[in-house]
């Protein structure tokens, strides 16, 4: 860990080194990469020119850097195919060679593609210039949304072609008959990975924004590029991972998760919060939240003005939050039922016996809502009534049409999980997930990252939500190991085979109140698969559809006026028989979905008491919010 920490300490001192560099006096900011070419003279040429060497210097020095990671003692194992690509591509290719007829129409397709890209820029190329280009909306995306990448003819040729062939190349698959449904998510998922990693936008030279910034700084942008890259191999010891936010700005407590509440239980594996009440008095009957255990629990308390916790309070809800421990590898053995019996069992005594109610309003998001319907079966079966409502946020009861996670359990992907566990000595490394879900958005997540870092030389950005993505959490052998088989690889809990506790269960024998959101851009929870597990409980549920993703779907403070949602109409009583049928019946809104949500839930809290007072209510108070269990590192 000292070694680490002295290796990152030396390529801070390089960035901050190149960062130091005087700028050249010419040129200036430059609106084009053609203006940044005219503007060059031959101080800020040779000011470029010193810098490029001091690059092809540095560069020399990556590869050793990279080995020296890769060969440290407590460096994490690198494997040619850690997935087991390989049968999957090669089964694809027999196929694919089998149909020669399919093949030779893809390939026309390909090449007819190329041959209107073509003629449309010799066209191009042959008229008056007088005009910019206008981006063509058939090839709009992201990554070359800057004007150089229309504007200047070899670039816009170059995004073009680029497209086409990506799409056409992730589109193979569709070409493809008689494989299995694993196979085609394979191979569909890692061409888009291998389409998306050589994009022109990821590579100097065929970037005209890197090379207008590099031009601009006099070749600064490429040494300070190589310094962030150096960074982050030694951070990584030999493995890239771009870092993606500015940490230093932000501080658990003091400006990010600062509701005002008080931690009331310290268990082996969670701490419970009680938030402070806002309202003189509060509904009956309170809200208990179990976050995923993936991540960190301040998902719903990030800031003042997107805080889901110190919304609920202003409606005047007693709110109560499970901040799940980031385990060691003295946890390795803790189980799904040990979650369960000591999580959704633990908290509901101690959120009970705070209150003096019998009943609780529960939420589970994402996996912890999978783990409180699994144990919400089991207490169908013993006559255990505490749970008054329960409302999942982007959560999966029926994993069969689960979204692209699924990629990552056959059997080459749960033995790359396990060698991986038994390196970190129990648990599986939080950088590992963080990989993993990086590269479900490997545009977003991972190259956006690379352009920025490496190509532009900027440094990452503050930002809330990325750091929170950040700060992930291990997870112990047996829990993981035991979610991915269950759930993911054998969908036990949705076929009804799963047991838990010593009982079978069966979620029809579930009749509380369900509000399920899902999120019309998921790729974690995708919402048909989120429709599949509503169909299976036994009693009411609400279901809807709400704007954009896993994440900003379900945190959208209604003061944001940000994307849409899609409601049930009053006359639907019941789940129709498909998706389809919901999804065509549903009614868009604007904003966010939360009043309505509010509004369900009012409806089932009770009446108004005089409003609870952390420590009042029979438990004592531990400390303040948000705990201390939401402060261990992964890397601690």
């Amino acid at each position: 860990m000292a070694k680490h920490k002295s290796d990152g300490q030396d390529a801070e001192k390089a960035r901050k080194s190149a960062a130091a560099e005087p700028p050249p006096a010419k040129p200036s900011e430059a609106a084009s990469l053609m203006d940044a070419l005219q503007a060059q003279n031959l101080e800020s040429l040779e000011t470029l020119t010193r810098n490029l060497g001091d690059a092809v210097t540095r560069m020399g020095a990556l590869g050793a850097t990279a080995v020296d990671g890769v060969m440290a003692d407590d460096a994490r194992p690198l494997r040619a195919d850690p997935y087991g690509l390989a049968p999957y591509a090669a089964d694809v290719a027999t196929r694919l060679a089998g149909n020669p007829e399919k093949l030779m129409a893809a390939h026309q397709q390909l090449w007819q593609g190329f041959a209107e890209i073509w003629a449309d820029s010799i066209k191009s190329s042959l008229g008056d210039g007088a005009a910019e280009a206008k981006p063509d909306p058939k090839y709009a995306d992201k990554r070359f949304a800057d004007p150089d990448w229309h504007n200047l003819p070899m670039f816009n040729l170059l995004q073009k072609t680029y497209l086409h062939t990506a799409n056409w190349f992730t589109g193979l698959i569709d070409h493809v008959d008689g494989i299995d449904d694993m196979t085609r998510r394979k191979a569909t998922f890692f061409n888009k990975q291998f389409a998306d990693a050589f994009a022109p936008s990821n590579f100097l030279m065929t970037n005209p924004v890197a090379l207008r910034e590099a031009l601009r700084t006099g070749g600064q942008s490429v040494v300070r590029g190589l310094a962030n890259l150096e960074q982050d191999l030694k951070r990584g010891h030999g493995r890239l991972t771009p870092a993606q936010v500015d940490e230093r700005p932000f501080k658990i407590g003091e400006n990010i998760a600062i509701t005002p509440g008080k931690v009331i239980h310290r268990g082996e594996i969670l701490e419970i919060i009680q938030y402070d009440p806002v309202t003189p008095t509060v509904f009956a009957t309170p809200i208990l939240f179990f976050p995923p255990w993936i991540n960190k629990f301040y998902i719903l308390d990030m800031r003042q003005d997107n805080s889901m916790v110190k919304w609920l309070t202003e409606q005047g809800h007693s709110v109560f939050v499970v901040s799940w421990l980031n385990p060691g590898v003295e946890h390795a053995e803790k189980t799904f039922e040990d979650y369960s019996r000591l999580g959704i069992y633990e908290a509901l005594d101690v959120v009970t016996k705070a209150t003096g109610q019998d009943k609780v309003n529960t939420v589970g998001y994402c996996i912890g809502g999978t783990l409180l319907a699994s144990t919400m079966a089991v207490m169908a079966q013993t006559g255990d009534k505490r749970i008054n409502s329960a409302t999942f946020f982007a959560s999966q009861s029926d994993f069969e049409e689960a979204g692209d996670l699924k990629v990552f359990t056959d059997d080459a992907a749960i033995q790359y999980i396990k060698d991986e566990i038994e390196h970190a000595g129990g648990v599986l490394d939080a950088t590992v997930m963080g990989e993993t879900f990086n590269f479900l958005r490997a545009n977003d997540l991972v190259w956006s990252f690379v352009v920025n870092n490496y190509l532009m030389g900027k440094d990452p950005k503050p930002f809330d939500l990325l750091f929170w993505n950040a700060d992930q959490t291990r997870m112990p052998k047996a829990l993981h190991l035991y979610y991915l088989d269950n759930f993911y690889r054998q969908n036990r809990l949705g076929r009804g085979e799963m047991t838990l506790s010593g009982y079978r269960l069966n979620l029809k024998d579930v009749e509380t109140p369900i509000y399920m959101q899902s999120s019309k851009e998921d790729h974690i929870a995708p919402w048909r698969s989120i429709y599949r597990g509503a169909k299976l409980f036994g009693g009411p549920v609400r279901m809807i559809l709400a704007g954009s993703g896993h994440i900003a779907g379900v945190i959208n403070h209604p003061e944001a006026k940000k994307y849409q949602h899609w409601l049930p109409p009053e006359t639907m009583t019941e789940l129709p028989d498909t998706s389809d049928q919901w999804q065509a019946k549903l009614v868009e809104f604007k904003g966010s979905w939360w009043p309505d949500w509010a509004k369900w839930l009012g409806e089932r809290s009770g009446a108004q008491v005089p409003a609870r007072v952390p420590g009042d209510g029979g438990v004592k108070v531990i400390g303040d919010a948000p705990g201390t269990y939401v402060l261990v590192k992964s890397s601690d």
